[in-house]
């Protein structure tokens, strides 16, 4: 197995295909298709099933996407402390986010870190379950990880980037007087939710009905991101993060929630495991004053 097969692999992975993979690499389609085959007859399993023009990842492709990350960044570690023995700090910062969190302050911090260290590229993909998130480190997807706390993980270490509150978000024109919502008074409009699953929103749906409102349901989401457009088309109601709440204010009816939701979120990382350019951006965001040590 050479290093080149696995970037290419990788590549395929990312860019969702060889056409995107070759562009990415500056290489040709055939040198990318060549690398790979390869690789599935080295391995003795089929990483891709291709259907047309396309690729999906098998089992077992699935399987190596971590692996295959982690060990690039154990190569790159090495050259890491060659460079950092140099004065000038290269790599990559492998970043997984809940969507919901891809804003400041982690964008700030990221920026300010890209300034610092230019020759340090990012990788910043999201993270679509936050009950994952302490696999996905372990499984080695990705060096650190941003979500919503408690991670359930003593293995790992958080810092604290903010917190987090929920409010109500209703299609224009919508009555609703002014001001923090009741649970108990929320009015009978059909609402967009997601799938359960470990997230605030659980809670907020929870407490809902134990103060007593039973809300029609109009879709259930399955991509969090749809529900705001979904909401200003007309469709329902749903509970958003503040931010994209008040971001739509001048579309849609937003409203706080008493009592109010709230939840801290961090940035978790393995500290056994840390590459330079890790240590170097947990360094940045200590110094950032966001979380008490």
């Amino acid at each position: 197995m050479e290093l080149r097969q696995i970037e290419y692999f990788l590549a395929v992975v990312e860019h969702e295909g060889i056409n995107g993979a070759a562009a990415a690499l500056g290489v040709a389609q055939p040198t990318v298709s060549q690398a790979l085959r390869g690789l599935e007859r080295e391995l003795g399993v089929q990483l891709f099933h291709r259907i047309g023009r396309g690729m999906v990842l098998s089992a077992a492709g699935r399987t190596m996407v971590g692996p295959g990350r982690q060990i690039l960044r154990d190569v790159t570690a090495v050259e890491d402390l060659l460079a950092t023995a140099g004065g000038e700090l290269v790599g990559k910062l492998d970043i997984m986010a809940f969507p919901a969190l891809a804003v400041d302050p982690l964008v700030g911090l990221i920026a300010d870190f890209r300034r610092a260290y230019p020759k340090v590229t990012v990788r910043f993909t999201d993270l679509r379950e936050e009950a994952q998130a302490a696999s996905v480190i372990r499984d080695g997807h990705c060096e650190f990880v941003v979500a919503h706390l408690p991670i359930d993980d003593a293995s790992l270490e958080v810092e604290v980037l903010g917190s987090q509150e929920y409010w109500l978000v209703y299609p224009p024109g919508t009555d609703i007087p002014p001001g923090p919502v009741a649970l108990g008074d929320l009015p009978q409009i059909p609402m967009v939710f997601v799938p359960r699953g470990h997230s605030l929103a659980d809670e907020i749906e929870e407490a809902i009905r134990v103060a007593g409102a039973r809300l029609p349901l109009a879709v259930l989401a399955e991509h969090r991101e749809e529900r705001l457009p979904m909401v200003l088309a007309g469709i329902g109601g749903t509970i958003l993060e503040r931010t994209m709440a008040e971001s739509a204010a001048d579309r849609a009816v937003v409203r706080p929630t008493s009592p109010r939701f709230e939840r801290p979120f961090g940035l978790a990382y393995d500290p056994t495991t840390l590459s330079p350019v890790g240590r170097a951006f947990v360094d940045m965001v200590r110094a950032a004053g966001l979380t008490p040590h």
